[in-house]
């Protein structure tokens, strides 16, 4: 079966074309970078303008790339819940009108969801059951992946998301947006112990993440000093901040693992990208006996391949949506399947 898969829930516009839940034939991803990096973040109203712009470029470039047309399409996915709105709404208006057009099932499906089948696109191998963690600018989440479709929430970020800490730190230091990408690259450079930043709620009972007190910390410290004119130490800086998300984002998934007793761990969402992060989750999980899998590259940010993977599974479980299909911009992930 070939699914279209649309993903528009925040700055990203994509469109792919996969075979079955399994092959990728596209994958057309256009981002909005240039736009937003004057504003050290998105701008909703400017990322649902420029997803209006786009979406048909990005459609016609995805069934070029994959050699078909929409007549050969069979089923068509699309991102409806947990995004920003106004992103979102393009998307699923774009869905609906090819699903009515050319009587096509319609699937709508959560972003989350889709970030946990990059994985399983990349390692059909991934065992079930296994623990999943999501993190990305807007997302830092634990997922206890039962089965296809069946999750249960363990853990999720009280406050900021790490990607969103990796953005608020690289602009307090004058690096630019994202900042994911810029401070991966200053860290490789610096002393990861020269600072001891705070890893919070680290020690902590619960599984839920918070890093706006690490944010605070980092940025508390060095005001003075900017006050004053004098150079920070920008690579020992990045280094030591990267280190403490790491080492928090590793210790509480590896808890869950062995909590569970799961034996595979998976990794996603854009700071899945991260060096150092995929070192010490390789490190770690090499001394527990547990198998940690990552998206291929290209499957970590934002992406429509996911959403027509995620999309195909939920077809084939709970059947396809109507036309009243709704974008819902903040939703639990159980509500798409329970535990």
């Amino acid at each position: 079966m070939l699914v279209l898969g649309i993903e528009t829930s925040c700055d990203e516009t994509s469109v792919a074309v996969v075979a079955d839940g399994k092959q990728v034939l596209s994958n057309i991803i256009a981002n909005q970078l240039d736009l937003h990096r004057r504003f050290g973040g998105v701008v909703p109203e400017i990322a649902a303008r420029r997803h209006t712009e786009l979406i048909g470029y990005v459609l016609h470039e995805a069934l070029a790339a994959a050699g078909k047309t929409l007549a050969d399409m069979e089923a068509v996915a699309v991102t409806s819940r947990q995004g920003l709105i106004g992103s979102l709404l393009v998307g699923v208006a774009a869905a609906k009108s090819l699903s009515y057009a050319l009587k096509l099932p319609l699937i709508g499906v959560h972003h989350i969801e889709g970030h946990i089948f990059a994985n399983l696109l990349s390692n059909p191998q991934l065992a079930m059951p296994h623990v999943c963690l999501t993190v990305s600018g807007g997302h830092t989440m634990l997922v206890y992946v039962h089965d296809y479709c069946r999750y249960e929430l363990l853990g999720a970020t009280l406050d900021d998301a790490a990607g969103e800490a990796f953005d608020k730190i690289a602009k307090f230091l004058g690096l630019g947006f994202p900042g994911g990408p810029v401070i991966d690259r200053l860290a490789a450079q610096g002393d990861r112990k020269a600072f001891k930043f705070p890893r919070p709620l680290l020690r902590a009972s619960t599984l839920d993440f918070s890093f706006s007190g690490l944010k605070t910390a980092i940025i508390n410290a060095f005001k003075s000093q900017i006050a004053s004119g004098e150079a920070l130490p920008l690579e020992d800086i990045a280094a030591s901040f990267q280190e403490a998300v790491v080492e928090v984002l590793v210790s509480k998934t590896l808890r869950a693992a062995l909590e569970r007793r799961a034996t595979a761990i998976s990794v996603t969402g854009g700071v899945s990208a991260n060096r150092r992060l995929r070192e010490a989750f390789q490190e770690s999980c090499r001394r527990e006996g547990i198998e940690v899998y990552f998206p291929e590259l290209s499957l970590c940010t934002d992406n429509a391949a996911m959403i027509a993977a995620a999309g195909y599974a939920r077809l084939k479980q709970d059947g396809a949506d109507d036309l009243n299909l709704d974008v819902i911009p903040n939703v639990p992930l159980e509500v798409q399947g329970g535990s």
